[in-house]
């Protein structure tokens, strides 16, 4: 089980973990949302995955303030545990400054919800870090990838994103990066009054008109 080791000379540092699976081949895949959303905001942080360390790519710096590492295991989803148990060791970082990011069939597309704690809700790779670790004690930030009409669920988080989607995602993944540096900033009961609301986040797709359609054409 993992304990944190606090020491009064350690220094203090988040740990944010996105969520995936490591090669080119998943790099699109809806499944891989939370190594999308650590990309972007170490992009936006002029941070680089460039060392590895507990069978991860991190990149570490400040961000809103905080010393932060970044973190995408590279044990494939399904045993991300492995990885998030000796990151956090490492780093001495305890569970409430950890933020995991991943991918969620239950939001419809494009919806975030933060939350301090809970279960995995089926998803592996947080199960596999909650069995790691321990607790259930974490805060996490889900990313909705909807779930299919039709079809085996498995299948389809391992597919890219169909092109009319990435629209949408583009939107989610920048709001996700402010998710994380509210979170960073100003704790997990502010961002998610910030960030945890009702209404589509995204920007809704515009239905194509046509000759015959007319200015009073709901969009879907």
């Amino acid at each position: 089980m993992y304990r944190p080791t606090n020491h009064s000379t350690s220094i203090k540092r988040y740990l944010v973990v996105g969520l995936g699976n490591p090669g080119r081949k998943y790099a699109r895949n809806r499944h891989n949302v939370g190594f999308m959303a650590v990309d972007r905001l170490a992009q936006r942080h002029g941070l680089a995955f460039a060392r590895q360390k507990g069978r991860a790519k991190i990149a570490e710096g400040a961000i809103a303030g905080q010393r932060t590492v970044l973190a995408r295991p590279q044990t494939y989803m399904n045993l991300s545990g492995e990885s998030v148990a000796r990151l956090a060791r490492f780093f001495k970082i305890p569970s409430e400054r950890m933020l995991v990011v991943y991918d969620d069939l239950d939001l419809p597309l494009a919806r975030l919800r933060l939350r301090p704690d809970g279960g995995s809700g089926g998803h592996k790779g947080l199960k596999s870090i909650i069995e790691r670790l321990g607790t259930q004690a974490f805060p996490r930030l889900r990313i909705g990838i909807g779930r299919p009409v039709h079809g085996d669920p498995v299948d389809y988080v391992l597919q890219d994103f169909a092109a009319g989607e990435w629209i949408d995602m583009d939107v989610a993944l920048d709001r996700a990066v402010a998710a994380v540096e509210h979170w960073l900033a100003h704790g997990v009961d502010a961002a998610m009054n910030v960030f945890n609301v009702d209404a589509i986040q995204a920007r809704p797709r515009e239905t194509p008109k046509t000759s015959e359609a007319s200015e009073e054409t709901e969009q879907p």
